[in-house]
């Protein structure tokens, strides 16, 4: 077999298998499976109606006949007479026409089937049928069926048969019996059977068609999904579904795949972009450290000073660039959910024993509002490391003198929310929630030396996170920022306690 042979084989295989083939396939199996158990219960109850109500012809024929019978003169020859007489006005038995017996006791058979009588030529009821000439088989089944219904075959066709007994005076004197063919029941059950195979082979090879075309459109977003995820495999993440269906399963479907796919393209950009942060970062304090190696290299004569002033600068980018991996770990901790180990902490002294420590780091005139009491279920080391990132910051953005607040205040019974507020340039609204972005500055004017790496607001977001809490900027009453969080796991002291005073 060429290749070409082989891959058409296998286009094909592979279509049989495919979805569209599969659920076509699945209806079709399910219909035929319906029409199976219809039918076999449409034949079943066809046959069960038409003989019950042959039945039930033959019982009401054999009552009244057993009416037409004399009820005083039983004598076996009477009987006989009455039966013949009867008989007479019904046709012979044949392919249209009822079968009637009488079995008469003592007086032989009387019957509209010429087999079932007597000799011809000698009417005594006392001889029997089988007398000088042999009964057949079929005549002997007929003339000996036992009392109720039976079915003896004549001509390999079956006979439905009904005998009752006939008494009179409370003693039986005869029986009576009345036959139909029963190949009624046959061409009843025959005429389900060809309607069926009619009505099922059209009904299925609509449904096939029918269930092609429905799979099909079915399956068109999964297809058009199968198409955009190899395209995002090959490096495309613009490429979306857009489905525009009903509002279904498949719907849904579509939307969380393309609402996956935004995320995923950000994801993508914003790792990018850190990339691209973190290694200008990592590069301006290897140029500096080159730049000064370099420059002491092409000097001839050497000092003392110069030697010292490189050694200055080497070691303050260093220090800078290991407090940048330092961040960076912190924050892919904070990715592994590895970054906060919680415990309880008495919130009031944990808050004025870092609010003194602030107060030594700049020349700003520094508040702290009244103290909630109670006891907090934190991190004490990574909250402290956010308050003191707001606070650096508001220490940047204001001269000396300038206002640094810090307020705490219980939101509900298990809240609590700390702010920094100050009194500088504030926070523009369009950056207010991008602030907290890696390596976000609002001011893109300021030196990298001053304005730090802008991984500080990032940091106190994911801690603030970590603990289950939410962190926003906005604006302080005198104008400026104010950057406030909340953390849940507040647990409020007694009221004897009181609040802890303000302090500036």
């Amino acid at each position: 077999m060429s290749a070409r042979g082989g891959n058409e084989q296998g286009s094909r295989w592979r279509w049989m298998r495919g979805l569209r083939a599969r659920l076509a396939l699945s209806i079709s199996v399910i219909l035929v499976v319906a029409l199976a158990t219809a039918f076999i219960a449409t034949y079943r109850g066809t046959g069960t109606e038409v003989r019950n109500q042959i039945d039930e012809d033959l019982r009401t024929d054999a009552i009244a006949f057993d009416q037409s019978l004399p009820v005083l003169d039983v004598r076996p020859r009477a009987l006989a007479q009455k039966a013949e007489t009867y008989l007479q006005d019904q046709t012979s038995f044949g392919a249209t026409t009822r079968l009637y017996i009488v079995r008469i006791r003592g007086g032989g058979t009387v019957s509209n089937l010429p087999e079932l009588n007597p000799a011809e030529g000698n009417p005594g009821v006392e001889r029997d049928i089988a007398g000088p000439r042999r009964e057949s088989d079929e005549a002997r089944a007929l003339r000996t069926a036992h009392i109720g219904f039976s079915t003896v075959r004549v001509n390999d066709e079956p006979l439905r048969l009904y005998f009752i007994a006939v008494e009179r005076g409370g003693r039986p004197v005869a029986e009576i019996g009345v036959g139909e063919w029963a190949a009624a029941v046959g061409r009843a059950q025959s005429g389900v059977a060809r309607t069926f195979v009619f009505a099922g082979t059209v009904t299925l090879v609509a449904a096939i068609v029918l269930g092609f075309a429905f799979a099909s459109r079915l399956s068109r977003p999964l297809r058009r999904m199968a198409s955009t995820a190899a395209e995002v495999t090959a490096g495309d993440l613009s490429q979306r579904i857009s489905s525009t269906g009903p509002r279904d399963e498949v719907r849904v479907l579509a939307d969380a795949f393309d609402r996956m796919l935004d995320r995923l393209e950000n994801a993508f950009e914003r790792q990018r972009g850190f990339v691209a942060d973190a290694s200008h970062e990592l590069r301006t304090p290897l140029t500096v450290i080159r730049g000064q190696l370099e420059v002491l290299a092409r000097q001839t004569a050497v000092t003392p000073a110069d030697v010292r002033h490189v050694d200055e600068v080497v070691r303050t980018e260093v220090l800078r660039m290991e407090r940048l991996v330092d961040d960076l770990l912190l924050l892919a901790r904070a990715d592994e959910g590895e970054l906060v180990r919680p415990h309880s902490l008495d919130l009031a002294p944990f808050v004025t024993e870092l609010f003194d420590a602030l107060t030594l780091t700049a020349d700003r005139a520094f508040e702290l509002g009244e103290l909630p009491q109670g006891r907090l279920l934190a991190d004490e080391d990574r909250v402290a490391q956010v308050l003191r990132n707001l606070a650096r910051n508001a220490v940047e953005h204001t001269g000396p003198g300038g206002l640094v607040r810090l307020t705490v205040r219980v939101l509900d019974r298990t809240q609590v929310e700390f702010a920094i507020e100050d009194d500088g340039p504030g926070i523009p609204p369009e950056q207010r929630d991008r602030v907290f972005d890696r390596f976000h500055r609002t001011d893109s004017a300021r030196a990298r030396r001053t304005g730090g790496a802008g991984l500080g607001l990032a940091i106190a977001r994911a801690i603030v996170e970590a603990h289950g809490g939410t962190i926003a900027a906005g604006s302080s009453p005198e104008g400026g920022a104010r950057v406030a969080f909340t953390l849940p796991g507040f647990r409020a002291a007694s009221k004897r306690a009181g609040k802890e005073p303000a302090r500036s």
